[in-house]
């Protein structure tokens, strides 16, 4: 018995440590765009598939701010 809990709460610290990873793929994407890295971070965390969505949709800021 001890061991199946064991198990489980291995497996729950590794979904943990996986999400927490994921959630840095859009922060990531959209600090490259000169978006805020911590934002996209803590809206990835809850809402993963929304802010990858976001992160490639918007707009670069760099290259903007490069064009004027």
């Amino acid at each position: 018995m001890l061991a199946l809990s064991l198990v489980g709460a291995w497996v729950t610290v590794l979904f943990v440590v996986a999400w927490v990873l994921l959630a840095f793929w859009p922060a990531r994407v959209a600090s490259r765009k000169g978006h805020s890295f911590l934002g996209y971070f803590l809206l990835s965390l809850i809402f993963f598939p929304l802010a990858l969505v976001m992160a490639y949709v918007v707009q670069d800021r760099r290259r903007v701010a490069r064009v004027r």
